[in-house]
C-alpha cells in the first residue's frame, strides 16, 4: 500500500490482529509495529551508540536516527506499568529472534560420514615367538543425533547392539574372522576383549591388512554394517603393543582379482621330536587356523592325517579326531613312528587335513610334507629336529592345495 506525502503512518487491522508465531502460547500483538520497527526502505536499523565513536554521519542516517528517537521518547511518555508485558515485549523480541537465528537446525543437519560413523579405540600386538597377533577392542562411540559423538544409530529406538569382527586380508573371509561378543541397546560400546590369530609369520606382518568392522545385530534382519577402519599390518613392531583410536569409514570393495596360486588352504602347527630312550619320532598334531570352507555352512569338520614314507608296510598312517563345524581346530594330539634315527634323512613326513562328510567321500583341505627333500621352512623345521634330540620343536607352516605324494583318503 503506497502512503502519500504527508500522511501519518496507519495500522491496519491486519497488523492488529497479528499473531505471534513464536513458541508458548498463543497472543494476540496490540501493534506489530514494536516487533519489526519501520526503517527507510535499503537501509539497515540504527546501531546503538558507541562511546568515543566520531565521525560524520550521512543524511539519511542521521535523519532515521533522529525518526527513532523521537518515536522512542513518544513511547517512553505512555504509562506502560499496567502493562509490562507489552514493556518488555520491544527488547524480549529482538533477543529471542537472535537465539533462534543462532540454534542450528537439527531436523536438517548433515555431516559428513568421518563424524557420523563414529570412532573405535583398539590395541595390536604381534607375538613373534609364538606366531600369533593380539587383538584387543577397548570401546567404540557410535554417533548420536544431536552432534554427540558416537556409533550411528541403527535401530529404530536410536540406539544399536554393536559388535566388531575382524579379518585378515587377502584372504577367505570365513576362515579367518574373529568376532566379539554383542553388546545391547548402546552407542558407547566397551567390550575390553582380546581377540588373538594364531599362526601368523613375519610374511603375514609385510604382506597382510586387518579389516577390523563394526556391525549392529538384528535378530529378525540382516545384521547392519556401521562401519569399518584398516590396519596394514607391517605398521607394528614385533612385542610391542601399539594403541590406535580411528575413526570409522565406510565399507572399501574388497579385491578380488587375486592370484589363485597365492590362495591360502590355512595353517597347521605340528611339533617334532626325536625320543632316544624310545627310538621313535614323536609327532604332534596341536592346531590349525583360517582352514578353508568345505561345507555349505560356511565351515568344515576337520581331522588331520600323518604318513611317514616310504612305507612299505603301510602301517604308518595316523589319524586325530574329528572336530565338528570349525576352521580353527584344536587337536592336541600326538602320534609315535618306531624308527633309527640314522633311518630319518631317507624318510618324508606327509601331513594332510580333511574335512569329514557323511555319505560322500570327505573333501581335502590342504597339506604340507616335511623331510629332506622339502624346502624353506620345512626343510628347516625338520632339521632341527635331527640336530636338536629329545626336544620338543614346533612350528607353523601353509597347508598347499596339492595332496603330497598323490594321497587318497
Amino acid at each position: 500500500m503506497t502512503q502519500r506525502k504527508g500522511e501519518k503512518p496507519t495500522i491496519s487491522i491486519q497488523e492488529h490482529m497479528a499473531i505471534d508465531v513464536c513458541p508458548g502460547p498463543i497472543q494476540p500483538i496490540k501493534q506489530i509495529s514494536d516487533y519489526f520497527p519501520r526503517y527507510p526502505r535499503g537501509l539497515p536499523p540504527a546501531a546503538p551508540h558507541q562511546v568515543g565513536h566520531a565521525g560524520p554521519l550521512s543524511p539519511a542516517l542521521s535523519a532515521t536516527s533522529a525518526t527513532t528517537s523521537a518515536t522512542a521518547a513518544v513511547e517512553s511518555d505512555r504509562p506502560n506499568e499496567d502493562k509490562p508485558e507489552r514493556a518488555c515485549a520491544g527488547a524480549s523480541a529482538p533477543l529471542q529472534a537472535t537465539k533462534r537465528d543462532e540454534e542450528p537446525d537439527v531436523e536438517g543437519y548433515d555431516s559428513d560420514d568421518s563424524t557420523t560413523l563414529g570412532t573405535l579405540e583398539f590395541s595390536l600386538q604381534y607375538d613373534q615367538e609364538n606366531n600369533a597377533l593380539h587383538c584387543t577392542i577397548n570401546k567404540a562411540k557410535l554417533p548420536v543425533p544431536r552432534y554427540k559423538k558416537g556409533l550411528k544409530p541403527m535401530d529404530h529406538n536410536g540406539l544399536s547392539d554393536p559388535y566388531v569382527k575382524l579379518h585378515l586380508l587377502p584372504g577367505a573371509s570365513k576362515a579367518n574372522k574373529l568376532r566379539t561378543k554383542t553388546l545391547h541397546n548402546t552407542l558407547n560400546p566397551v567390550w575390553s576383549e582380546t581377540l588373538t590369530y594364531y599362526g601368523i609369520t613375519d610374511e603375514d606382518m609385510v604382506r597382510k591388512t586387518l579389516r577390523i568392522s563394526v556391525c549392529d545385530e538384528d535378530k529378525f534382519r540382516h545384521n547392519e554394517f556401521i562401519g569399518e577402519t584398516r590396519i596394514p599390518l607391517k605398521k607394528l613392531k614385533p612385542n610391542q603393543i601399539k594403541n590406535f583410536n580411528n575413526c570409522l569409514e565406510k565399507q572399501l570393495p574388497v579385491n578380488k582379482t587375486e592370484d589363485k596360486s597365492l590362495e591360502e588352504r590355512g595353517r597347521i602347527m605340528i611339533s617334532l621330536k626325536y625320543n632316544t630312550q624310545k627310538s621313535c619320532l614323536v609327532v604332534g598334531i596341536i592346531r590349525c587356523a583360517h582352514l578353508a570352507a568345505m561345507d555349505a555352512n560356511g565351515f568344515s569338520d576337520p581331522y588331520v592325517k600323518t604318513y611317514l614314507k616310504p612305507d612299505e608296510n603301510k602301517k604308518s598312517k595316523h589319524k586325530t579326531a574329528v572336530k565338528k563345524k570349525t576352521l580353527n581346530p584344536e587337536f592336541n594330539e600326538e602320534f609315535c613312528y618306531d624308527i633309527k634315527y640314522a633311518d630319518l634323512t631317507k624318510k618324508t613326513l606327509e601331513v594332510t587335513v580333511w574335512d569329514y562328510d557323511i555319505g560322500k567321500s570327505n573333501d581335502f583341505i590342504g597339506g604340507v610334507s616335511l623331510g629332506i627333500n622339502a624346502n624353506g621352512e620345512r626343510l628347516k623345521h625338520w632339521f632341527d629336529c635331527l640336530k636338536n634330540k629329545d626336544k620338543k620343536i614346533e612350528r607353523w607352516h601353509t597347508l598347499t592345495n596339492e595332496l603330497p605324494g598323490s594321497l587318497n583318503d
